[in-house]
């Protein structure tokens, strides 16, 4: 034990354009660094313009004010004897690049544009940067006149190159190099580099970390060396949630960890290593052979050393190997993640609080739980004495800045900033409104019961009065379409009045300001169509649009005994329903019965279309496989034509779908995820046929019984 370093990596919440706040919580993690001896800081991807920036990324402002930002830093007290690793937009040569600047006691070191661009998903950094493609390559970059003057140099570094101290060499890692096959950690490690920094805007999506945390720990398992992971943390301005979770790794394992959801607006994660750990982890013959013969990178050196030679340091291995890795469940993923998503947009948006029209079912009761658990993230970091939550709280509620509120109590802060509305009709039934009044009681919301038949009627008759056809039901003799005229107008009429009272309630409250509504549509109905445009799954915003009907479920389990809410079980047991049309004693509406198809099936379906990318045909033959044990090829082949039926006809729907939190890879998401045609051959004709003649060419193994089965696999 010789050389310890201590090294730290950090979370930041960080905001598009908001150069004044980023500026001040890139200062506020180097200072926490330093405090804690870190002589290395890396912080997450652009932090300085905020990742989510866009098309504002191709904009000479947003470049200009990055690099006025970076002055500040450079000449800040805080960014001095330590080296920092920041980034930003460059323009080099007038080709935009995404890149890290390694900064040292007032001097650029290094300007390090990113090679490997995310461009799929929710990425399209192609969009507005170039990738680096001179690999092991450097140029001169000719600064701007403000940096010339203040760090008296006049041109620096450009491209793939490591940063040499006296006692290690570090290398740069850009968030999706991680990912590609061929990552730069390899030939840098390969070349002597020893420690490597990754600064990365990764969102959350659920059961994600997982692989986040083998790639890190694969990065350094066979190649040794220390690894510092740093992230966006929360809502930069977009439908993602950067979930933090900054990482240190050292030789595959993990050995420092930051929370993955927090209101925490900076969070820094630091650790003391000794880097001999690397080079004796590196003493292996076939890694040696292969290091003989690497190609060299050109070293950017700087007279500093990362560790103090001194042998009297804290340096806890124990500790160290006994770590483990806070993984959360894909529930307790659901509460925390959309929560603080949902904080962010209600602070930044400077709004007086929240609306959600109440159905009695399922979907908007996730809703009104998953803001009744921001409500309980508030309160904790309230009595933590979070100075910024303490003060946005207070905003929010209508207190004044000089006012001793304290938002400790989740159900009463909740009270004050959420409000929920049962809106109910004829076709309505009292278990709903029942469930929804609980509901609200339970969690602390202001709530509002209404009847909006007279409103309903108001239009059936208004279009009698125009047309001299007055439109009924189907069970009371109307057609389809009649049937689904009167369906929708129910639907859109709850949108009007959610706006409404949304604007209204504080008003009647005696307060200012109006409030955010929030919409209930899940993944699953989403990627079915089986929602009304423009209904009350059109809102400002909707936490629960990318997470399936399944998970919701599961969600509601996992808070009804940890949230301490026993009303809850009355929404798992309910049969889904829209409840818009008439109750008979022999038809009672459900969702799955209308959809033709399970909210289970479903998810199968996303999960082929998108993440699997199967088009009709070949998603047919993986059901094949898949349920053949007990159903027909006929029976797979009308499932799957039902499906891509009315997911083509409903897609549309798509192009208006509220701003969802993205929590799942089959989100049909069309403003930026899932980017396809809103106008199809719905029946796909050319596709069905060969579903149908497949279909019937195969065998039924449905009614086999399991050792016939097993014979006809082999």
């Amino acid at each position: 034990m010789g050389h310890l370093i201590t090294v730290a990596t950090c979370s930041l919440n960080q905001w598009a354009l908001d150069f004044d706040g980023n500026l001040e919580r890139i200062l506020s993690s180097i200072r926490i660094a330093k405090e804690r001896g870190a002589t290395l800081r890396v912080g997450p991807e652009l932090e300085i313009p905020g990742y989510g920036c866009l098309d504002h990324f191709l904009e000479g402002d947003t470049v200009l004010h990055s690099w006025e930002t970076l002055a500040k830093i450079l000449a800040s007290e805080e960014a001095t004897d330590i080296v920092c690793d920041v980034g930003m937009p460059v323009i080099h040569k007038n080709v935009i690049y995404n890149c890290r600047i390694i900064i040292h006691n007032g001097k650029i070191l290094l300007i390090r544009p990113k090679m490997w661009l995310a461009n799929n998903g929710n990425y399209r950094e192609l969009r507005y940067f170039t990738p680096w493609m001179k690999h092991r390559q450097t140029e001169e970059h000719y600064l701007p006149r403000m940096i010339q003057k203040l760090t008296g140099q006049v041109k620096v570094p450009f491209g793939d190159a490591v940063v040499s101290t006296i006692d290690t060499c570090i290398g740069v890692e850009l968030c999706e190099e991680l990912f590609t096959p061929a990552s730069p950690h390899i030939l840098m490690g390969l070349d002597g580099v020893e420690i490597f920094t990754n600064s990365s805007g990764s969102h959350h999506e659920l059961r994600k970390l997982h692989t986040r945390v083998d790639m890190i720990r694969e990065a350094t398992l066979k190649m040794g060396g220390v690894y510092l992971y740093a992230n966006q943390q929360g809502c930069d301005g977009d439908r993602l949630y950067y979930d933090g979770c900054a990482l240190i790794a050292i030789n595959g394992r993990i050995i420092a960890q930051g929370s993955q959801f927090s209101l925490n607006d900076v969070e820094v994660v630091s650790a003391t290593i000794d880097i001999e750990d690397v080079r004796a982890h590196r003493a292996v013959m076939s890694r040696n052979m292969q290091a003989a013969s690497a190609e060299r990178y050109q070293r950017i050196e700087v007279p500093m050393a990362l560790s103090s030679g001194l042998l009297d340091e804290i340096y806890d291995a124990a500790s160290q190997r006994a770590f483990q890795v806070k993984y959360h469940t894909p529930e307790e993923e659901i509460a925390l993640g959309p929560a603080c998503w949902l904080w962010d947009y209600l602070r930044r948006s400077r709004t007086q609080g929240y609306f959600v029209p109440l159905s009695g079912g399922i979907d908007s009761c996730a809703t009104a739980v998953i803001v009744y658990s921001m409500c309980r993230l508030v309160a904790e970091a309230a009595r933590r004495a979070d100075k910024q939550v303490i003060s946005d709280a207070r905003r929010i509620a209508g207190e004044p800045d000089d006012s001793s509120y304290i938002p400790s109590d989740p159900k009463e802060f909740c009270s004050r900033i959420f409000h929920t509305c049962y809106m109910g009709t004829e076709n309505s039934s009292a278990e709903t409104r029942k469930r929804a009044k609980a509901l609200g009681e339970s969690i602390g919301s202001y709530h509002v019961d209404l009847n909006m038949d007279t409103l309903v009627t108001a239009v059936r008759n208004l279009f009698a009065l125009v047309t001299g056809v007055k439109p009924k039901f189907r069970v009371h003799g109307g057609s389809n379409a009649e049937n689904l005229a009167l369906q929708n107008i129910q639907a859109r009429l709850r949108m009007v009045l959610a706006y409404m009272f949304a604007q209204l309630l504080p008003f009647v409250r005696g307060k200012t300001g109006g409030l955010l509504v929030l919409g209930s549509a899940n993944v699953d109905e989403s990627l079915r169509g089986y929602l009304t445009k423009y209904d009350c799954s059109s809102a400002d915003i909707n936490p629960i649009g990318g997470i399936s009907k399944t998970d919701l479920k599961k969600f509601i389990g996992h808070a009804t005994t940890a949230f301490d809410l026993p009303v809850l079980n009355d929404f798992l047991t309910a049969v889904p329903t829209a409840e818009l049309e008439p109750i008979t004693e022999s038809y009672v509406q459900a969702d799955e019965a209308d959809m033709g198809m399970t909210y289970d099936e479903l998810s199968v379906f996303g999960r082929l279309r998108k993440v699997d990318k199967c088009g009709p045909y070949s998603m047919f033959t993986k059901l094949v496989h898949e349920w053949g044990s007990f159903l027909s090829p006929t029976q797979i082949a009308e499932k799957v034509k039902l499906f891509y039926f009315e997911y083509a006809r409903n897609r549309h729907k798509m192009t208006t779908l509220t701003p969802s939190y993205h929590a799942e890879s089959y989100s049909p998401d069309d403003n930026r995820f899932d980017l396809r045609p809103f106008l199809y051959p719905a029946r796909f004709p050319f596709q069905f046929r060969k579903i149908d003649d497949l279909a019937d060419a195969l065998p039924d193994r449905s009614n086999l019984s399991p050792s016939e089965l097993k014979t006809k696999v082999e």
